[in-house]
């Protein structure tokens, strides 16, 4: 199972975290990950970047995730992240 927190502070949520938590509902949808991802919000990180929201997965830390580098995200670290866990 991967636990996948989107910051939704202020900040993040400026640059775009509503967005962000959109596209992973569709992309776990899709994949029907339901079952391998547990997505959930969180309030500042302290990681704040100047583009982009801040994503936790597990213990790592993501900042400067925008909805245009949101699939290459989702492909280069959660999909490994899933088939690690299973």
């Amino acid at each position: 199972m991967v636990f996948v927190e989107v910051c939704i502070g202020s900040s993040c949520h400026l640059k775009g975290a509503p967005r962000i938590v959109e596209l992973f509902q569709e992309k776990i949808a899709e994949g029907k990950l339901e079952n391998e991802v547990v997505l959930s919000g969180s309030f500042c990180t302290g990681k704040c970047n100047r583009v982009g929201v801040t994503i936790t997965v597990g213990d790592d830390i993501h900042t400067g995730i925008t909805p245009e580098g949101f699939s290459e995200f989702w492909k280069n670290v959660i999909l490994p992240a899933v088939e690690k866990g299973k």
